[in-house]
C-alpha cells in the first residue's frame, strides 16, 4: 500500500527549495504526493519562524491541520523548518496533536521520519545544521517555466535583529559545478527562468573559494540553453562587487533587477543593526549601480521602528525613498527576537508607532509606483506568460517584476498563447502596481 503525503511550505523560497528537495525523496521512497489535506495519510508542515507574524502564521497553520488529524482526515503531522529548528521539543509539548519535529539538518531523514510518523512513532531529531542538504532532485512547486536555485544557506553577518544565524546556522554553500549541473537539468524539464536565492548571493565563493565568485557563476549560467532569464535575490550592499554589475549590464539573460535589502540609511541606526552604510555611501552604491546598468529594476526592504530609531531618523529614511524611487520595495516593522542582540536593547519602539511609520513609508512608495507606471505608458516589453486572470485576460511579467513577490502585467492577445511563452506587450494602462497591455 502507498501512502500520500502532503506538504504546505511556508515562508521564504529557500524554504520552499527544502521543501522541493524534501518531496523528491518521498516520492522516489514510494509516496504519493498528495496536493490537499483531505488527500495526504501525513502531512508535512514546513514552517518558517523568522519574525512574530511568521511564527503566528505556522502555528495557524499546524493547528488548522491539526484539526483534519482530530476528524480523522489525515494520520499523522510532521512539523519541519525554521519554527521546527528555532523551538524543538517545545512544538510537541505545546501541540500535542503533532506526531514528529525535525531540524533542518534532518531534511535528508524526511523518508524515516514521515514511515514512523504514520507506524505511530515521534521523532524530534536535531542534527547539526550543516547536515541540510543543499542539493539533489527537487519535485517544483514552483510553476512549469520558472524555478528558485538555492546557491548557499546560512548566514554569517550576524545583524543585530536577525535569528537566522541561529536558526539556519553558519554560511555554507555549493560548488560552482553542483549549481550548474541543477541548473542545466532545470533547463531540461522546460525552466526558462531562474531565480537565484541564498541568505546572502552576493557571498557567494568565500567559502569555498576563499573569493567572490558571484559573477563567474553568472557567466557559466547564462551559456545553458533554454534559460532565458536569470534573476538575483537578497545581494548584500557592502559585497555588490563593480565585475557583478558589469556581468549584470553586459550579459542578456540575466534581468537587470536586483534584489538588494537596504534595511536603513541612517548611520547610527545601521551601526546598531551591525551593518555598514550611510544615506551617502547607499546613495552612492545605487547611483552606481543606475549608471552602469541602463534601466535597472530595484527591489529593497526597510525596517522601521528599530531599537532608537527617532522621528527624525525615520524621516531621514522617508527622504532617501523620496529621492532613491525604488522600483519595488517592502518594509516591515522591526519584531524584537529572542537570542538577538537587539532584543535586549534599550529604546525600543511602541508597537502602533512602528505600525504607523510602515504605513507612512508604504504610502511614499506607492505613489513613486504610480509615477513610475505613468513613465511607462507606451513603452513594449518583452514579457513570459504566466497564466490567465479570471477574466480571461493573460497575465505575465517583464524583466521588471519577479514571480510571487512583485505586481504584473495584464495584457490582451489575438493568439493563444501557453504558459512560458515569450511575448512583446505595449504597456496601455495600470491599475494601482500591476501595468495593463496589449500584445504587438
Amino acid at each position: 500500500m502507498s501512502f500520500k503525503v502532503g506538504m504546505i511550505s511556508l515562508g521564504c523560497p529557500k524554504n520552499q527549495v527544502d521543501g522541493e528537495l524534501m518531496l523528491k525523496k518521498l516520492n522516489k521512497s514510494g509516496f504519493e504526493i498528495s496536493p490537499t489535506i483531505e488527500g495526504s495519510d501525513v502531512m508535512i508542515i514546513n514552517t518558517c519562524g523568522f519574525i512574530d507574524d511568521a511564527k503566528k502564521e505556522a502555528i495557524e497553520t499546524i493547528l488548522e491541520v491539526a484539526e483534519y488529524k482530530a476528524a480523522g482526515l489525515i494520520s499523522a503531522i510532521v512539523v519541519t523548518g525554521c519554527l521546527a529548528e528555532r523551538y524543538q521539543e517545545e512544538i510537541l509539548k505545546e501541540i500535542p496533536e503533532v506526531d514528529s519535529v525535525i531540524g533542518i539538518g534532518a531534511d535528508g531523514d524526511i523518508v524515516k521520519v514521515c514511515q514512523k510518523a504514520l507506524a505511530g512513532i515521534s521523532t524530534s531529531f536535531f542534527p547539526d545544521k550543516c547536515y541540510l542538504p543543499l542539493e539533489g532532485e527537487r519535485l517544483l512547486s514552483t510553476p512549469s517555466h520558472w524555478a528558485y536555485l538555492k546557491i548557499s544557506d546560512g548566514c554569517d553577518n550576524k545583524c543585530s535583529y536577525c535569528a537566522i544565524p541561529g536558526i539556519r546556522g553558519g554560511y555554507i554553500e555549493r560548488p560552482v559545478e553542483s549549481i550548474v549541473s541543477e541548473a542545466e537539468v532545470l533547463a531540461g524539464q522546460g525552466v526558462k527562468e531562474i531565480i537565484l536565492v541564498a541568505q546572502d548571493t552576493t557571498k557567494y565563493g568565500s567559502k569555498l573559494y576563499g573569493e567572490s565568485k558571484l559573477a563567474d557563476l553568472l557567466k557559466r549560467l547564462v551559456k545553458i540553453d533554454g534559460i532565458k532569464w536569470i534573476r538575483l535575490f537578497y545581494c548584500y550592499p557592502d559585497r555588490v562587487t563593480d565585475e557583478l554589475i558589469d556581468v549584470i549590464a553586459n550579459e542578456e539573460k540575466i534581468c537587470s533587477y536586483i534584489d538588494i535589502p537596504l534595511q536603513h540609511c541612517n548611520a547610527e541606526i545601521l551601526k546598531s543593526m551591525n551593518r555598514n552604510g550611510s544615506y551617502d555611501s547607499l546613495k552612492k552604491l545605487i547611483n552606481k549601480m543606475k549608471n552602469a546598468i541602463p534601466n535597472l529594476s530595484l527591489r529593497t526592504t526597510f525596517m522601521v521602528g528599530f531599537p532608537g530609531e527617532s522621528n527624525e531618523d525615520f524621516e531621514e529614511l522617508c527622504r532617501f525613498v523620496k529621492e532613491m524611487k525604488f522600483d519595488k520595495m517592502g518594509c516591515f516593522a522591526y519584531s524584537p527576537e529572542e537570542d538577538t542582540p537587539a532584543f535586549d536593547f534599550e529604546n525600543q519602539i511602541d508597537e502602533d508607532i512602528k505600525k504607523r511609520r510602515a504605513e507612512v513609508l508604504m504610502d511614499i512608495q506607492y505613489y513613486i509606483t504610480q509615477e513610475s507606471n505613468e513613465k511607462r505608458l507606451g513603452n513594449i516589453y518583452n514579457v513570459i506568460v504566466d497564466g490567465v486572470d479570471e477574466y480571461n485576460n493573460y497575465v505575465g511579467r517583464s524583466y521588471l517584476d519577479s514571480p510571487e513577490i512583485d505586481s504584473g502585467i495584464i495584457f490582451t492577445s489575438d493568439r493563444n498563447l501557453s504558459t512560458g511563452d515569450f511575448v512583446n506587450v505595449k504597456i496601455t494602462d495600470y491599475n494601482g502596481y500591476d501595468l495593463i497591455g496589449e500584445e504587438v
